[in-house]
């Protein structure tokens, strides 16, 4: 019931908005009675539409798929232009009213200029994600793990619009870096098993010298979690549910540990995220690594004497300037940070959720080098 109350919320917010975009760019476009019943009538089911976003499991396999993906990130930026246009004719009206030559030309503004950059940020959201390089200095790192490469994925929402296909070059372009591991910090999926088994078959393609590791994102829990994490490990993966992999590196130790996310315990009793459990028996005096899909998990894993927390969860806010909201709500928005003495990294994610648009926050293919901290520089590219 409260889920359903705060639906109705979301939808009555969302038809004010509409309306309010409509009042104040439709009467100036001047585009005559059948234009304007149109683009109200785009509005009306932009506004019906766009909650259905959330609805992931029904979108799946339908056609509506993309025009209520299109349409939401369309909106955001349709309404950011319109907020603005009105700061900037308030200001002007200060010194006189606008004319409506003026008034006209800025409505038409705000279309294109909503066309343009929603076609920009979906060139972003859909390219192949880029390869980001980050060097990590560990305390613990002895030589002989010096150069050891993890590739990390996270966020790939697999799901109504990023399919196998899209998965397929993203792996390509995995194998290609040569991982001596893969990490994939949950929300792999947005859907039940049934619906995307057939879109993840290149998991099970990962090439990497340890193997691939993945922990729960929030998303699978939206679903059938514990469906996800058999499926996972169906398909060749190491699913780490608040535990840890030991990992011989030649004649050297390393510590692999994952925990569910943070918000499992309210869908899972017994995935609680715990940290501390994951670290139990954990040998001391070796590299610990720990996969968190969020990065406000980092005080707890930090107490629990982890050296490097991989996360993502985040998306970098995806589409500026929601990432100033993102900012607010979590310890971490993108890239490398300190937690104490431990690392976080953070991605802004291999996939997206919802739009399938980035602005600001390109996705990323993240390899990353562990370093000897002795004499070692971290950077990030």
């Amino acid at each position: 019931m409260r889920h359903h109350r705060s639906f109705l919320r979301i939808r009555l917010l969302l038809l004010i908005l509409h309306l309010y975009v409509g009042w104040r760019l439709i009467p100036d476009l001047a585009v005559g009675t059948i234009g304007s019943a149109l683009l109200g009538a785009y509005l009306v089911a932009s506004a019906l539409l766009i909650p259905l976003v959330v609805r992931v499991t029904w979108l799946n396999g339908r056609w509506l798929a993309w025009p209520v993906a299109i349409m939401t990130g369309l909106f955001s930026f349709l309404l950011g232009f319109t907020l603005v246009r009105d700061v900037v004719l308030g200001v002007w009206a200060v010194a006189g009213s606008p004319s409506t030559a003026i008034l006209t030309s800025s409505a038409w503004l705000v279309l294109v200029a909503t066309l343009m950059l929603a076609g920009y940020a979906l060139w972003q959201g859909r390219r192949l994600p880029p390869v980001v390089e980050v060097d990590v200095a560990l305390e613990t790192l002895p030589a002989g793990l010096d150069g050891f490469t993890i590739v990390q994925l996270s966020d790939l929402h697999i799901g109504p619009t990023i399919k196998g296909g899209h998965l397929r070059r993203i792996i390509e372009r995995t194998n290609a870096l040569s991982p001596d591991l893969v990490a994939i910090t949950g929300d792999l999926t947005d859907g039940r098993v049934d619906e995307l088994m057939p879109e993840l078959e290149s998991l099970s393609r990962i090439e990497a010298r340890h193997g691939t590791f993945c922990v729960t994102g929030n998303h699978e829990y939206y679903s059938e979690a514990e469906a996800w994490v058999a499926a996972f490990r169906r398909l060749g993966l190491r699913v780490l549910v608040n535990e840890f992999a030991l990992l011989e590196h030649d004649t050297d130790q390393l510590a692999v540990a994952g925990i569910t996310d943070l918000t499992a315990g309210y869908y899972v009793d017994r995935h609680r995220s715990d940290p501390t459990q994951a670290a139990e028996g954990m040998p001391q005096g070796i590299p610990r690594i720990l996969l968190a899909h969020q990065p406000n998990s980092a005080p707890a894993a930090a107490l629990s004497g982890f050296d490097l927390q991989l996360s993502g969860h985040t998306h970098g806010g995806q589409i500026w300037p929601w990432s100033l909201l993102a900012r607010r709500a979590n310890r971490f928005l993108a890239g490398l940070g300190r937690e104490g003495r431990m690392w976080v990294y953070t991605s802004r994610g291999t996939g997206y959720w919802g739009p399938p648009m980035r602005l600001g926050a390109p996705s990323e293919i993240t390899r990353i080098r562990l370093r000897q901290a002795e004499g070692a520089s971290i950077a990030q590219t």
